[in-house]
């Protein structure tokens, strides 16, 4: 299911009419049956609605009437679940039994921030359990902030005896114990992919735990894995994976190992290097091995990741794949302008790049020199600080902006920012899809004219039509608001700290941007009379956050009994004996067609609170409050991700 989907009922019910009639035939007795003219529909509707691949037509077309309902039903293969307490995994298995390829998400993009407490849910039980009775048949299964066990693990293994590909991202609770018994028991896997994950370290060789045969292995990622692994298992594994394009290591595997590996499979398309450091120092007098060679011998290379402890002085090794390079990840490595820019002027063709901003603006303009066809640009900073002398400022925004005219996505920390600048990229980089400023620290002006930031904002959502995803900070006043609220006609994802005046600024953007599917709040002066200007639109939205706002608790409580569909929990964290405060910590609303989740944490519900007139339990209240003794406000950053 799409992120904007409205379903009015996902209940079972017959997938085909059963009518039909009996006709003489034309100068005999022979009989025979013609369908009935729904049956007709039906049979021809699901031939067509099989070359429908995107889901928001999909939805659109489940809602026409309920032959349409049926029959896509029938025919989807593929599910999105934008939010695991969206809907009931029973209510989803009831309609839609042919699932071969199923996705989930689970806690709110703030978890990586420490703004959830550690027991909040998104527990991925419940779903498996209905999907091991009606989903023997998956093939593909994609997690993201889920909590899956070692268990759960054995149990999908057990129940999905033809999985051939899982995704697990920033996912948690298992460890290398887990992925034994996957590598073991899936035996037709083909994508094991495990990215920004907490895996444990259960000692477990679970390298050694795949088939001794050839297997169908395609893509191996596990570089999130920060514990030691088995590398002449590794390197055997890799040497009987001939169809394997795609391997991220991680940062146990040296550069040595690195060639060897690399050797073993020169056929590699993705390639995560692991450390990109030597285990020992060579001694004097020893030769080194030629990495300069192996990846010279790797000619289908397009995509390197990786560099997680790199010695630059490797750098020069990866010099013969630059050219053919469309995609570079280089967010983990320390390094300079200087030692960035030979490497940079050789990847004409690189089209994604992340990049630390230890190479300052100096090499942000030999990346905006080299590389004419980047689309997407990730500049992350090496450390967060509110008041150092950042090094990439406006200078190194405007020369990407001038010489990377494709740029569609960019997300850009950094320490001062001028509205020059910005205005300057809306009107360079008019295909921008994706645009995220992170100006670090609290409400920072231009820092060349002292104004606001509001002319610069206003300038992206006016100019860059294709919009659909942004984020701001800096100094920013309601007239900013009003600028997205005009002119954002296509943003899903907003994301707004440390920013606004009144209450205006909000009612400007729920007022004005009609297809707002997710929006994330935080140090901000919004309150009551902001939340309450978009109570047409949130059973439109896939979630609401606003943390450290002015939003009361009595304001929530009226959201919930204006809304009855929507789940509205508040998070509290623990105070002080004698410490109180009138406004709410975290408000985090979102729509739900089973209401309420059973699997709160336990101090979550407070059974005085009243909704709708009545005294409200835990299954019946969609207001709830969280609480966790360890639960703490997370630094002034504002919480943009890799």
């Amino acid at each position: 299911m799409s992120e904007d989907e409205e379903l009015p009922d996902l209940g079972g019910g017959s997938t085909r009419s059963s009518n039909s009639t009996a006709v003489s035939g034309g100068g005999g007795d022979h009989n025979y049956v013609s369908p009935s003219p729904d049956q007709v529909l039906e049979n021809v509707l699901e031939n067509v609605l099989c070359f429908l691949t995107s889901r928001r037509d999909r939805n659109a077309a489940s809602l026409v009437c309920k032959s349409w309902y049926r029959a896509e039903a029938l025919t989807r293969s593929e599910l999105f679940i934008g939010n695991c307490y969206s809907v009931s995994p029973r209510r989803v298995t009831n309609r839609f039994r042919l699932v071969k390829a199923i996705a989930i998400k689970g806690k709110p993009r703030f978890s990586d921030f420490s703004l959830l407490p550690p027991d909040w849910g998104a527990h991925f039980g419940p779903w498996l359990s209905a999907m091991s009775r009606s989903y023997r048949a998956l093939e593909k299964l994609y997690l993201k902030r889920m909590s899956v066990t070692d268990d759960d693990l054995s149990f999908a293994a057990q129940s999905f005896p033809i999985l051939k590909e899982l995704v697990m991202v920033c996912c948690e609770g298992f460890g290398t114990g887990g992925l034994a018994i996957v590598a073991s028991g899936c035996r037709e896997i083909r994508v094991l992919e495990l990215m920004d994950s907490d895996v444990g370290d259960d000692e477990a060789d679970w390298i050694s735990c795949f088939p001794d045969n050839v297997t169908c292995l395609e893509s191996f990622v596990f570089d999130c894995v920060e514990a030691p692994i088995n590398f002449e298992a590794l390197e055997r594994l890799v040497a009987r994976s001939p169809s394997l394009k795609k391997l991220r290591l991680n940062c146990y595997i040296s550069i040595g190992q690195l060639y060897r590996l690399m050797i073993r499979a020169p056929q590699l398309t993705h390639l995560g290097t692991g450390s990109f450091s030597p285990l020992e120092i060579v001694a004097q007098g020893e030769q080194e091995l030629n990495y300069f060679s192996a990846f010279a011998a790797c000619k289908s290379l397009i995509c390197l990741s990786g560099f997680r402890e790199i010695i630059p002085d490797y750098l020069s090794a990866i010099y013969p794949v630059c050219g053919n390079l469309t995609s570079l990840n280089l967010s983990y490595a320390n390094i300079n302008a200087e030692q960035l820019k030979p490497v940079i002027c050789l990847c004409h063709k690189l089209q994604t790049f992340w990049v630390l901003d230890s190479v300052s603006d100096e090499g942000l303009q030999a990346v905006s020199a080299a590389c004419k066809d980047l689309r997407e640009l990730r500049v992350f900073p090496v450390q967060a600080l509110e008041d150092a002398e950042g090094p990439v400022s406006e200078v190194g925004l405007l020369a990407i902006s001038e010489g990377c005219r494709k740029l569609q996505s960019i997300l850009y920390f950094c320490q001062r920012m001028t509205n020059a600048a910005v205005v300057a990229m809306s009107k360079n980089c008019l295909d921008l899809v994706v645009f995220r400023l992170c100006i670090m620290g609290r409400h920072r002006p231009d820092h060349i004219t002292g104004e606001p930031m509001d002319e610069g904002f206003g300038a992206i959502v006016k100019n860059c039509k294709k919009l659909t995803r942004l984020a701001v900070s800096g100094l920013l006043t309601d007239r900013a608001f009003s600028y997205i609220g005009q002119y954002g006609k296509l943003l899903r994802t907003l994301s707004v700290a440390f920013a606004g005046n009144t209450d205006l600024g909000l009612k400007y953007l729920l007022e004005g941007c009609p297809k707002l599917q997710k929006l994330e709040i935080r140090d901000s002066p919004f309150g009551d009379s902001a939340l309450f200007a978009g109570l047409h639109h949130y059973y439109n939205m896939r979630f609401l956050w606003m943390s450290s706002c002015k939003v009361t608790r009595q304001g929530c409580e009226e959201i919930a009994r204006q809304l009855p569909g929507l789940v509205v929990e508040v998070i509290t964290r623990d105070r002080e004996e004698n410490e109180t405060s009138e406004y709410v910590d975290t408000l985090y609303m979102y729509r739900s067609l089973d209401g309420p989740r059973a699997d709160a944490p336990r101090l979550m519900v407070r059974p005085s609170l009243m909704i709708c007139g009545k005294h409200c339990t835990s299954t019946e209240c969609r207001f709830s409050i969280a609480r966790s003794l360890d639960f703490t406000l997370s630094v002034w950053v504002p919480c943009i991700s890799r």
